[in-house]
């Protein structure tokens, strides 16, 4: 049995990507979407726009890692010359600089980031980036680079496709194995209507549990089905080789943690050991003092702002436009874009989307979906 695709959820999925497209060039045409980017403080507060991985053929890798982390070669071009035309594209130091000083930009200005240190970035994205003289940023999960091992959402993702090519619900399984955790009934609500596919499951168990039930998810899902090793090579992150060569042509190297826990789900002890014990492994082999972090996922509770400022960093990035008043630092908004970023509803490229996306209209609608309470 393949994975399940839910008609109605497809139906829905091109009736919202119509919506979008027709939105986004009445909007572009208009200018409107300019406006909304003045009233959101683009002067201000510049876009930092994240990215994860970036791979030859976005069809190629469809079915094999996780859609909305990927692009391809010639999206990515395409998205970066639209945003070098409209914005100017600078360094998170200079970014960073700005933001202290209180100083507005003369024009409205971008960042470029990629979390995670895949190793595609290396062979892929920086070249681009070289070639064009766009300045960058990479935050790295030191504890990964230059091993064989995966990252847990990548290696639990491949394991929940092959799970749920042959059943139709892990949500019991699931529920058992967490048991231990003392799930809350909203925990298990979400389990249980993690059951359509394997993305859906993914996101369930992330967002709600530590990273210790975590482990135990793939070590229980590894003694049932086997990952064929020649597929993991294109999730491997990069080696501190291939760190150290960026850094001197001037890629920003930040902190992504040790193991890309999430940390909001984790202890004050994890959390500490985590965000701390990542700076100082990148200073030690680096030699350069390392200042900015990157939020995995996007998420974090006030505790963990606050662990932050202590292990001295001076810059902190999001996933979503929330801002902590006692450090606004530290809560810096991302705009997280993948392949789809940029296309209309029928897949072509579209400035009009783009446009759109840069001057954070979607955002308005979106929200921000997290809790950042303590």
């Amino acid at each position: 049995m393949v994975e399940r695709k839910d008609g109605m959820g497809m139906e829905n999925g091109r009736l919202r990507g119509l919506v979008k497209t027709g939105m986004g060039c009445a909007l572009h045409w208009t200018g409107s979407d300019r406006l909304i980017g003045a009233l959101s403080g683009l002067r201000r507060t510049p876009l930092v726009l994240g990215y994860h991985r970036v791979v030859s053929d976005f069809g190629e890798n469809r079915g094999h890692g996780i859609p909305g982390m990927t692009i391809q070669c010639r999206t990515f071009e395409r998205q970066l010359d639209w945003i070098g035309k409209h914005l100017r594209l600078i360094s998170l130091d200079e970014l960073g600089s700005h933001l202290e000083s209180g100083r507005p930009f003369d024009r409205p200005a971008a960042a470029i980031t990629f979390d995670d240190g895949y190793g595609d970035f290396y062979y892929n994205a920086f070249p681009i980036l070289k070639r064009k003289g766009i300045p960058a940023a990479v935050f790295v999960v030191t504890d990964l680079i230059g091993t064989s091992q995966l990252l847990n959402h990548d290696r639990l993702y491949l394991l929940l496709k092959q799970v749920f090519s042959t059943r139709q619900s892990l949500s019991r399984d699931l529920a058992g194995l967490l048991s231990v955790f003392q799930t809350q009934p909203s925990d298990r609500d979400r389990l249980n209507g993690a059951t359509q596919n394997s993305y859906a499951a993914l996101r369930a168990l992330l967002k709600g549990f530590p990273q210790a039930g975590i482990r135990m998810v793939l070590e229980a899902l590894e003694a049932e089905v086997e990952l064929n090793e020649g597929a993991l090579a294109p999730f491997l992150t990069m080696t501190w080789e291939m760190l150290s060569e960026m850094r001197g042509e001037g890629i920003t190297i930040g902190s992504h943690t040790k193991s890309h826990v999430l940390l909001a789900n984790e202890s004050c002890p994890k959390q500490s050991d985590e965000i701390q014990g990542s700076r100082q492994e990148l200073e030690k082999r680096l030699g350069t003092p390392i200042q900015h972090f990157a939020y995995p996922d996007g998420h974090f509770k006030p505790m963990t702002l606050r662990i932050v400022a202590d292990c001295g960093y001076r810059f902190a990035y999001t996933s979503c436009q929330h801002r902590d008043a006692r450090y606004p630092m530290l809560t810096i908004p991302r705009k997280l874009l993948w392949e789809n970023s940029c296309l209309d509803a029928f897949g072509g490229f579209s400035a009009a989307v783009l446009s759109c996306q840069m001057n954070r209209v979607f955002d308005f609608m979106a929200g921000c979906g997290q809790d950042h309470r303590a």
